[in-house]
């Protein structure tokens, strides 16, 4: 690789050299040689990115930012991602918790996401936060942080696409139900269609990639349509006399349908907006699939982080004003709140086609989930974290993606679904296990670089500055709130009992909790966090960097990029 050369990590950070017109890179290091043009400049920057990290280009980069932010969009499924935890939000706290409830809890997001936007910028593979987790910890618990960290994102990705089709699922039979009183859903029959549904999405996730890229971007004009007709359709078609609550009642009544004080209630209806906003690290496990990538993920995370929030609230907000009797909405027959809301509000014929299109967001949905997941499986195999990772990290020769992580996914997920026949709240918990196991995986790389990082941390192109340690403090406080918060049932006492517990605790812990066992005492010796796969590196002064040096490499302040042509 002669084409590239060490230098100083200031100069890396200096966003001039990756904007929009990057340095003219030269192959070789003699003077006869000839520029290259600015789609390859790109391209060389990007592998050499990659390389600095330790790893070798293995997919073709057809991502741009619109379509990694496409991805990551879909994945959040605002109008589906709302209506699938929309009893969590409403039965908690009433719509005190998702109108100004909302605001806060986006907040705490906002930070959590621009923190790892930074995070992405300096190390952009898809191994994401594992990967940072692995060069910011101390050297001593590298390994078994960044195995951890490696094993809750997973859950919290793995668990995405069927905790979303089990939310379409529950909407279809509210839809059959609301258009035939007869129709009686059954455990095998929601298991029946969330199945049906997930392998859809592993086939979207299995494809090549210009065909993911290219079905995300149009997938995303049709959320945002999906959730521009509901919104206005429900302002304007509600058949309710009057038409809408008062701001007292959207914002200044609380309704705790919980046994803990209101402060409490209103804590835990962050669920919904927590659950809703877990995907927009997408962008960082495309990274290598991604053009001009340490410039355009933290980009498309930050944008999807924002915008979500923004059109969440404002969904939550018309929902808080056109209800009318939120009990009747949890204890509708139909069993599902969304679906019973539009009820409430719409005509029959109406609610029914615009749960129809809620459907088909949330599966758009769950199939950016299942992309996200594959790829993070890929990344997690390629450095034998994961059960038989030499098979599931293989890349398709045809597809020229990572097919064997999708059908891993797609296994787990099957038997994450059999949770249904367990009941409601066991079912339940995959919404949990989504939102505290992605948020765990977020914040502690965020928290490494605040408080141990030290002299590891390097910042990449795009970074915050003198924001950067006060972003991350709020996003580490944030998450230390919640994750416990997330894990509380909504009672107590003597009304505590299997079937009204929160079992998130056992089904995100437990797993976690296995794996440090197994890590103690197995994994300990054969594992020693993310791997390199790349024999060795020469640079034009003819040095050769071994796999051991191109790690050190990267502490000692040294990055690769590609070589400027000469003024």
């Amino acid at each position: 690789m002669k084409d590239v050369k060490e230098t100083p990590m200031s100069d890396v950070t200096d966003m001039s050299k990756f904007s929009s017109a990057p340095p003219t890179p030269y192959v070789g290091g003699d003077s006869d040689s000839q520029p290259l043009n600015k789609q390859t400049s790109v391209e060389l920057i990007d592998e050499a990115a990659l390389a600095a990290c330790g790893y070798k280009q293995e997919f073709k980069r057809e991502f741009s930012l619109f379509s990694t932010f496409s991805v990551s969009f879909s994945v959040l499924g605002i109008l589906p991602s709302v209506a699938s935890t929309l009893s969590y939000s409403l039965g908690y706290s009433g719509t005190a918790g998702i109108s100004w409830g909302w605001l806060i809890a986006w907040l705490g997001i906002q930070a959590v996401a621009t923190s790892m936007a930074e995070l992405s910028s300096s190390m952009p593979t898809s191994g994401g936060l594992y990967y940072c987790v692995g060069v910011l910890a101390p050297p001593k618990w590298a390994p078994f942080l960044a195995y951890l960290t490696g094993w809750s994102n997973w859950l919290g990705l793995v668990s995405g696409s069927p905790s979303v089709n089990y939310g379409n699922a529950a909407m279809i039979s509210a839809l059959l139900t609301l258009n035939d009183p007869n129709y009686v859903a059954t455990n095998a029959k929601t298991f029946g269609i969330t199945v049906a549904l997930t392998f859809l999405c592993f086939l979207c996730a299995a494809m090549p990639t210009k065909y993911v890229a290219k079905l995300n971007s149009y997938g995303t004009f049709l959320q945002m349509a999906g959730l521009i007709m509901v919104m206005i359709g429900l302002l304007a078609g509600t058949k309710n006399e009057p038409k809408f609550q008062s701001n007292k009642f959207v914002w200044g009544t609380i309704t705790n349908q919980t046994d803990w004080p209101n402060g409490i209630s209103i804590l835990m209806s962050f669920l919904t907006a927590i659950w809703t906003m877990s995907g927009y690290d997408a962008p960082f496990h495309l990274s290598e699939e991604c053009s001009n990538s340490q410039i355009a993920t933290p980009r498309a995370i930050v944008a999807t982080s924002a915008m979500g929030g923004f059109f969440g609230w404002i969904l939550c907000l018309i929902i808080s004003y056109t209800i009318t009797d939120i009990d009747s909405i949890l204890s509708s027959d139909l069993g599902q709140p969304f679906i019973a809301v539009l009820d409430n509000v719409l005509t029959t014929k109406v609610a029914l086609a615009f749960g129809a299109i809620t459907v088909v967001c949330g599966i758009m949905c769950a199939q950016g989930c299942a992309i996200s997941a594959s790829r993070l499986a890929f990344a997690y195999a390629r450095d034998g974290l994961l059960p038989a990772s030499a098979v599931v990290a293989h890349v398709n020769e045809q597809t020229r993606t990572p097919v064997n992580a999708c059908i891993f996914n797609f296994i787990i997920q099957v038997l994450m679904l059999c949770l249904i026949f367990a009941g409601p709240v066991a079912i339940g918990a995959i919404f949990s296990i989504g939102a505290i196991g992605a948020y765990f995986a977020f914040t502690l790389p965020v928290f490494l670089r605040c408080f141990f990082a030290g002299d590891r941390w390097r910042p990449g192109p795009w970074q915050l500055g003198r924001w950067s340690l006060p972003c991350g403090y709020l996003a580490s406080g944030y998450v230390a709130l919640m994750i416990p918060i997330l894990c509380m049932p909504a009672v107590k006492g003597a009304d505590l009992d299997p079937t009204s517990m929160n079992w998130t605790i056992v089904v995100w812990g437990g797993p976690l909790f296995l794996a440090a066992i197994f890590f103690g005492l197995h994994a300990r010796k054969t594992y020693t966090g993310p791997k390199i796969n790349i024999e060795h590196l020469r640079f034009p002064d003819g040095t050769d960097y071994t796999v051991e040096q191109l790690r050190e490499q990267k502490r000692n302040d040294i990055s690769v990029t590609v070589q400027p042509a000469e003024p």
